[in-house]
């Protein structure tokens, strides 16, 4: 069975190239090309792709709330951002909002069609640049807020950044593809940080976080 891609891209040139480098796996299939977010959601229902190549900046709805809504009507729909914008804010607005993975279009060939075949198997697709964008930004994150997490609940430095992107919303995957850490020791990391606050889950340690950093 081929993986079914639907491309959303504005620019009718890179669209066409990208649907000719993707044509040459035999395991792929490109069901259609949307100019925007409007025409990506319209063709979402009518072609059924398990792949979203999405770029970020299109007229009338942009990739981003385009996402956000793939996600909501076809949740097992993946979603890979694919742009010329590597800014942290699209990076992060991107993932926050369901997408699987970030590639830039100077992306080769090989390595976009083996990121299809990884999304398609659920992975994270984040390039060494772009997890590199995305640590940067949690590192970024107010020092006020980070005074506030340790001397409340005692972290470590590494606890306190962990900490400071799940309240971001970083998946368990996301923290540990952003920080290149194992599976395993990303959840370590997590859970130290869940007896620390208390928490039992996720949603109670952000809650518990917000009325640390918010006070």
């Amino acid at each position: 069975m081929k993986i079914r891609v639907l491309l959303a891209d504005d620019q009718s040139i890179l669209a066409d190239g990208i649907k000719s480098v993707l044509s040459s796996c035999e395991e792929i299939e490109v069901v259609g090309i949307a100019q925007d977010g409007f025409e990506a959601l319209d063709l979402l229902e009518k072609t059924s792709p398990d792949v979203v190549l999405m770029d970020i900046r299109m007229p009338n709805m942009n990739g981003v709330i385009a996402t956000q809504e793939v996600k909501r009507r076809r949740p097992e729909v993946k979603v890979i951002i694919l742009t010329t914008f590597d800014d942290s804010d699209y990076i992060l607005n991107a993932i926050n909002n369901g997408a699987s993975g970030y590639l830039l279009k100077d992306t080769s060939s090989a390595a976009l069609i083996d990121a299809i075949k990884n999304a398609y198997a659920g992975d994270t697709i984040l390039p060494a640049k772009i997890a590199k964008r995305i640590a940067d930004a949690a590192r970024l994150v107010s020092n006020d807020r980070e005074i506030k997490l340790k001397r409340a609940y005692g972290l470590s430095d590494r606890e306190t950044e962990i900490a400071l992107m799940i309240y971001e919303g970083f998946t368990n995957k996301q923290v540990a593809s952003a920080l290149k850490l194992t599976d395993g020791t990303a959840r370590n990391y997590i859970s130290s940080i869940y007896v620390k606050l208390e928490a039992e889950n996720r949603l109670e340690a952000v809650e518990k976080m917000r009325n640390i950093i918010q006070n």
